[in-house]
């Protein structure tokens, strides 16, 4: 086992993973308002929109008045998805964003297919015509992303050695470009991954590429979200993709109820309790899980915004013993 990290960084999707796929209309304003109360979490990046078609997902339809709309606080990145070069393009409309390249590839055939509609061989020259636009635009690249790979609800388990392939095909472009990335998101899409296959996977991957750092995209679909990251911080991974009060999931999962990403302040009780250092004040980013099941009205399968924090509870005790 790796040493523990003595600190990680949580990287919030709630904004934007989140309100993707909910089913009911959130007002803008109310976006705006998770977002800013976000931004006094302690959280340093906030993934906010994603520019994508409003026809293949209706929830992100306000994308420029969310963006135009939400207030920058400082020492806090506010970032965006998109999946092509007219996605790009509308978030480098925006100065209010922090504009970071990355490339994103899928070790799943019939899942790229039905979330973009492409070939694999699509998809990979969609990869060079961003590179050649993020070149214009003296934009680095910051981040390589690979989608379904632990497994697939259309393929089944992916191998790691499919996910090095498809990670490699992304660092030989970068090469192309003379270009490279700090690391690289391994996404669990579809909620395959269990502790063991993480360690698989993640070791695979470490092997292959020692100089990429590691990030954790994780689903809760099977209630395996918590263990996961568990299980990546004891292969020594320092950064981790999640969403406030467990909001998100895939819309072209084919999943039946599916529960989201794994939970941000169920990952930051977790590591305050072990001493690993976020960063992030833990009532405030239960203050905002709570607000995102009022914006969204109904139940968020995050387990600490009901159970609250130990901290709290140990201060009390103490407070009745000394009384």
């Amino acid at each position: 086992m790796t040493q523990l990290p003595s600190k990680i960084r949580i990287n919030e999707e709630g904004p934007r993973e989140g309100f993707q796929i909910e089913k009911n209309h959130i007002p803008t304003e109310r976006k705006i308002e998770l977002i800013d109360s976000l931004s006094q979490t302690g959280l340093q990046q906030i993934q906010t929109v994603s520019f994508v078609p409003p026809k293949n997902v209706p929830g992100m339809a306000d994308a420029d008045d969310v963006v135009n709309g939400f207030t920058r606080f400082p020492d806090v990145e506010y970032t965006a998805l998109w999946l092509n070069e007219r996605g790009l393009r509308r978030a480098l409309n925006h100065s209010k964003l922090d504009i970071k390249g990355y490339l994103s590839l899928c070790a799943s055939t019939a899942f790229l297919a039905k979330n973009q509609k492409r070939t694999p061989q699509e998809n990979l020259q969609a990869a060079r015509d961003l590179l050649q636009i993020y070149q214009d635009h003296e934009i680095s690249i910051h981040r390589l992303s690979l989608m379904a790979a632990f497994g697939c609800n259309f393929e089944g388990d992916i191998s790691p050695s499919t996910v090095v392939k498809f990670v490699r095909q992304m660092t030989d472009l970068l090469a192309e470009h003379n270009m490279s990335a700090n690391h690289v998101s391994l996404a669990d899409t579809m909620a395959w991954a269990t502790p063991a296959s993480i360690k698989r996977v993640v070791s695979a991957v470490q092997d292959a590429f020692p100089t990429l750092d590691i990030c954790l995209h994780l689903h809760d679909t099977r209630g395996m979200g918590i263990a996961n990251a568990y299980a990546g911080l004891e292969m020594g991974v320092a950064l981790f993709d999640a969403c406030v009060g467990g909001l998100g999931g895939c819309p072209f999962a084919a999943h039946k109820g599916a529960a989201g990403n794994v939970c941000t302040e169920d990952l930051v009780f977790m590591c305050d309790e072990m001493g690993i250092e976020t960063g992030i004040d833990l009532n405030k980013i239960i203050e905002s899980a709570l607000l995102a099941e009022e914006i969204v009205g109904h139940p968020l399968p995050g387990s600490v915004k009901t159970g609250g924090s130990l901290a709290i509870l140990r201060e009390n005790i103490a407070k009745a013993k000394n009384a």
